[in-house]
């Protein structure tokens, strides 16, 4: 209990244990067991914690680098809603300025936005100017600690799942090509892609309710399973339709 609730104190575990486990100690019983260090109850939230109960409200966004055919660098910008896991906003240039990086929060932070939080590390593109900018935006930013990437871990690992299941396999051949396959990924991110930290879920589920079939290892009548490809077979997508009569 005292591992897993860090801002819990002894008479709290004490609490918990007499009402919920019929287990009679003392707090000061449980002081002797719990590890030594600063006074329990009185530290602050986990970041962990945080991003958890926010995760609705939070942002998360992040730079990586992708190199063209003609050894062109390219700087990628992405954003995401880290309570659903979906991709709120990509695009890329070859020279990140402040106002460029500014942009790209004007085009996906409409005025009535449900966020409170942006999540970003100390990179140089994200500038003061920036962090000043977003204030106009009713969010407040939230930096990283340095050399601590698992503090945005969420982008983090969004970063490494475009890597690994798109241009780990393709080749820009220019910045308006690199766009193009962004675009396609992320509609298959969000639309088609299940994710297993969602139940698994996929970030925009679609409207339409599967049919329900007599037995749940057989398909439902009259239908078949169509397949879809996605960034020219890399992936594919599968979904039910309905057979013509």
């Amino acid at each position: 209990m005292a591992h897993d609730n860090p801002t819990w104190g002894e008479e709290r575990i004490a609490h918990e244990l007499s009402l919920k486990l019929g287990i009679r100690v003392s707090p000061r019983t449980v002081g002797k067991y719990v590890e030594r260090g600063e006074p329990r109850g009185r530290s602050g939230q986990r970041w962990t914690n945080f991003v958890r109960n926010h995760a609705q409200a939070i942002v998360a966004c992040d730079f990586f680098v992708s190199v063209s055919a003609s050894f062109r660098v390219l700087y990628v910008f992405v954003a995401m809603e880290v309570g659903s896991r979906r991709i709120l906003h990509t695009n890329v240039t070859a020279h990140p300025t402040a106002e460029w990086t500014i942009q790209q929060f004007r085009e996906f932070m409409a005025c009535d936005h449900p966020y409170q939080f942006v999540i970003h590390d100390h990179d140089a593109i994200f500038s003061a100017r920036l962090d000043f900018e977003l204030r106009g935006f009713d969010v407040r930013v939230m930096k990283t600690p340095v050399r601590a990437p698992t503090a945005n871990a969420y982008c983090e690992r969004l970063v490494g799942t475009i890597r690994r299941e798109c241009l780990d396999f393709l080749i820009p051949l220019s910045e308006a090509h690199l766009k193009r396959i962004l675009h396609e990924f992320v509609r298959h991110y969000n639309r088609g892609r299940p994710h297993s930290s969602l139940g698994p879920g996929i970030p925009e589920p679609p409207q339409a309710k599967l049919p329900v079939g007599p037995h749940r290892h057989k398909l439902p009548a009259a239908h078949y399973v169509k397949s879809t490809p996605v960034l020219g077979g890399l992936h594919h997508e599968y979904g039910l339709e309905k057979e013509a009569a």
